[in-house]
């Protein structure tokens, strides 16, 4: 059983990172787990990739080991360049929101947009292993297939992903947890799987 570290202290993303690897038998340990805390990491890139860049390495400064961190933007068809949520998903108007706030936010985009507003995630990862050895990825095979927000909340929840209770199929109109799917989806399952295969085959850490 190889063991990584995620630079994350959100236990949904924790736990569903956990069941995407489980199959590769890559145990996953986030920084809770470790006893660490490590504040005010400067997000301040543009696109997911360079947030997770940078999150890895401040992990890896202090941690000495390597550590993997991932980072998402939200993208949603029918507004402007500007009102995009991107990778400040959580932050509007210079205000970080809640989960609660967060999904009240979102619901009203969609009833602004009609009633139903079509939305991607997509996903970056960096995994860091020393300083001269570097792995990251961006695109569409770990990013989220398009779905829809919708105004009525489930009544569900889970810590960590405050859209999922607004989010429905886009071909069925159900909500994902009707499903019984959350988090990471089959698709992002498996490209995160090739990603970290490749790294493992090319790094000193399976040797």
């Amino acid at each position: 059983m190889i063991k990584l570290i995620y630079g994350t202290g959100n236990p949904a993303k924790l736990q569903s990172m956990r069941e995407c690897l489980a199959s590769l038998s890559i145990e996953v340990v986030g920084l809770k787990e470790l006893g660490v805390c490590i504040s005010d990491v400067d997000e301040s890139g543009d696109t997911p990739l360079k947030n997770a860049r940078i999150k890895s390495l401040a992990y890896y400064n202090v941690l000495k080991q390597p550590v993997f961190a991932c980072d998402t933007g939200l993208y949603i068809d029918g507004l402007t360049d500007e009102e995009q949520p991107g990778v400040n998903v959580r932050t509007v108007g210079g205000k970080r929101m809640s989960d609660s706030e967060m999904t009240a936010y979102y619901a009203a985009i969609a009833t602004r947009l009609g009633g139903k507003a079509v939305a991607r995630y997509k996903n970056a990862i960096c995994f860091v292993i020393s300083e001269h050895e570097v792995y990251e990825h961006f695109g569409d095979d770990i990013s989220g297939d398009a779905f829809c927000l919708v105004p009525k909340a489930h009544p569900k929840r889970v810590e960590g992903f405050p859209l999922d209770p607004i989010s429905v199929h886009i071909e069925s109109g159900e909500y994902y947890y009707w499903h019984g799917a959350s988090g990471l989806d089959t698709t992002m399952n498996a490209g995160f799987q090739r990603f970290f295969k490749s790294v493992l085959n090319a790094t000193h850490i399976i040797n």
